[in-house]
């Protein structure tokens, strides 16, 4: 999957990735290869991905979109 983190600022990833898993407003969950398309609001928390190694990122706030294996978050660290 393509994951893209940008933030008000500026890129923070951008890249290929085996999986994400974020802090969403109703509990953390995982995206992987193929997940049905979601927009989804994310609350303060660790963001996990993993490209060739495991990699965190901890958020104040955001939003994630996932449409046809692109990944998108904007968020606030």
């Amino acid at each position: 999957m393509k994951l893209t983190i940008v933030s008000p600022e500026n890129v923070l990833y951008c890249g290929e990735v085996d999986r994400i898993t974020v802090p969403g407003t109703l509990g953390r969950f995982e995206v992987l290869a193929n997940h049905a398309p979601i927009i989804s609001s994310l609350e303060a928390g660790t963001l996990l991905y993993k490209d060739s190694e495991e990699r965190s990122l901890d958020i104040k706030s955001g939003f994630i979109e996932v449409d046809h294996n692109t990944v998108t978050v904007c968020a606030e660290v």
